[in-house]
C-alpha cells in the first residue's frame, strides 16, 4: 500500500479516527526504533570505551545536582 493510498483512506475518516491512525503509525515507528536499539544493545562486539566509562561513573560518589556548577 502506498502513502497516497493511506492518505486517501485517512481523508475519508472522521478527524478523531484520523488522529487514532496517526497515533498508531507513531507507535509502530517507535516500536521499530526500539527494535533497532535492541539489536545494537544485543550486539556482542566489545566496547572498551563504554565499559571504561561505565566503570568510572559507577565509582564516582553520588552527590546532589548543583545548578550553580553547571
Amino acid at each position: 500500500m502506498s502513502v497516497t493510498d493511506i492518505a486517501k483512506l485517512c481523508e475519508s475518516l472522521p478527524p478523531a479516527k484520523r488522529d487514532e491512525v496517526a497515533d498508531f503509525a507513531r507507535f509502530l515507528l517507535f516500536r521499530e526504533q526500539d527494535a533497532q536499539w535492541e539489536n545494537i544493545l544485543d550486539d556482542p562486539t566489545p566496547r572498551p570505551r563504554l565499559e571504561a566509562f561505565l566503570q568510572d561513573s559507577a565509582s564516582e560518589k553520588d552527590e546532589p545536582l548543583d545548578l550553580q556548577r553547571l
